[in-house]
């Protein structure tokens, strides 16, 4: 059986998908997985098509010293227990920078540029390289396939591209680039299917999870988003700050005399929800205290994101839908309803049944712009980028040969 296998690497764990290819190129999710607890309690959970439980496996916290280690692990049990051997591998990179504007194959030139945006996004990109190198250390011949967070944004007009600074650092690569952009290109190749009316039309698509951003799209495409350079800007997050006057880190730097590494380890670890309350950065928690900062922490949230779609409905000119998604916008009743409230100027009206079911359409029937959720599926768009990349390169037979061999 042909298998793509999407590989997103963090900090401390790794998780993993395969699936299976049939030979009309339809893809079928086999496998769900992840490696966690990675130098602390290394844990590998797995899950069938079905749900059904394939592994739940602790280890010696010697054993699974780093990422590398445990995606060599986890690699092992897709060979030795499954049988699995991909035609490819296909990885979430978080900042392709002004050089990729679509997937690409990987070879060790690519890997050089890439490391060069690591400060762009620290959080992502060095996690993100790590089982890339590891993959193309120990099966050279294995196709592996980039697949960029940045890359549905990258056909902006050129006016939502700038700064405004001289045209020469742009030039550099100085310049807005958007995140999240395989969940919004997901949502945007699903509209026409799953929400007609709203398909091809101006929509709102709210990312909200601990990493969060909003996009403006129009017929399919990226027409504005909230985050820029790097990933930032824009709402505030789990631990980063959104959008703040730059002002402020210059302000750190000479008043508080901070160094340029401290200053980006506070801004993306010790600020967004988690700075705002001192108690969590995980919204169920917010939600659920009683600390008054916490709750502020919240209507912060909440505030901002109303704000930014006042933005983007400027963007887009107007607005036929708006659609929420990741782990907040496809779980939280709560917090889509006070963002609601804070769009009827907008006619954006909840239908607080529908809301409280986690309906597809939960808007009422009267209500100006309809609104969705929508659960976003960022690795299967993985796997479609990486499977396309592979059969325009190759036949579906040329491939079969090369695997046989």
């Amino acid at each position: 059986m042909d298998t793509i296998l999407v590989v997103n690497g963090g900090s401390s764990s790794v998780k993993f998908q395969v699936f299976a290819v049939d030979d009309n190129g339809r893809l079928r999710r086999q496998i769900k997985g992840q490696m966690d607890g990675i130098g602390s309690r290394p844990r590998l959970r797995a899950t069938g098509a079905a749900g059904e439980a394939l592994a739940d496996r602790c280890y010696p916290i010697e054993a699974v010293p780093d990422v590398p280690t445990a995606l060599m692990l986890a690699s092992t049990w897709l060979r030795d227990e499954h049988q699995l051997r991909p035609l490819a591998v296909g990885h979430r990179v978080v900042h392709g920078g002004p050089d990729y504007d679509r997937p690409v194959l990987i070879d060790h030139g690519v890997i050089a540029r890439l490391e060069r945006l690591t400060a762009l996004a620290p959080l992502h990109q060095p996690h993100n390289l790590a089982p890339i190198r590891t993959l193309l250390a120990k099966f050279p011949a294995l196709p592996q396939v980039a697949c960029f967070d940045t890359a549905f944004h990258r056909d902006h007009d050129e006016v939502a591209d700038h700064y405004a600074i001289p045209r020469r650092l742009h030039e550099e690569g100085v310049r807005r680039y958007g995140f999240h952009g395989l969940s919004y290109e997901y949502i945007a190749k699903a509209l026409p299917d799953v929400a007609p009316e709203i398909g091809r039309a101006r929509v709102i698509v709210a990312h909200l999870g601990s990493g969060a951003s909003m996009c403006a799209i129009h017929g399919g495409r990226s027409v504005e988003s909230t985050m820029g350079f790097t990933a930032l800007d824009g709402l505030p997050m789990g631990t980063r700050t959104g959008q703040i006057d730059p002002g402020v880190i210059l302000y750190l730097m000479t008043a508080k005399g901070m160094s340029t590494a401290e200053v980006q380890d506070f801004l993306y670890r010790d600020c967004g929800l988690k700075g705002l309350s001192g108690v969590s950065n995980d919204m169920r928690e917010l939600q659920n205290s009683s600390d008054p900062h916490a709750a502020f922490a919240v209507d912060y949230f909440v505030y901002r994101v109303a704000l930014q779609a006042g933005m983007l409905a400027a963007a887009l000119q107007g607005l036929d839908g708006l659609v929420f998604t990741a782990g907040i916008g496809e779980n939280s009743v709560g917090i889509r309803a006070r963002i609601a409230e804070r769009l009827k100027w907008l006619g954006v009206s909840l239908d607080p049944v529908e809301n409280a079911r986690h309906s597809l359409r939960i808007s009422r029937g009267d209500s100006q712009i309809p609104v969705y959720i929508v659960p976003t599926d960022e690795e299967l768009m993985i796997a479609q980028h990486t499977l396309s990349l592979l059969w325009n390169r190759h036949s579906p037979a040329s491939l079969k040969r090369e695997r046989a061999s």
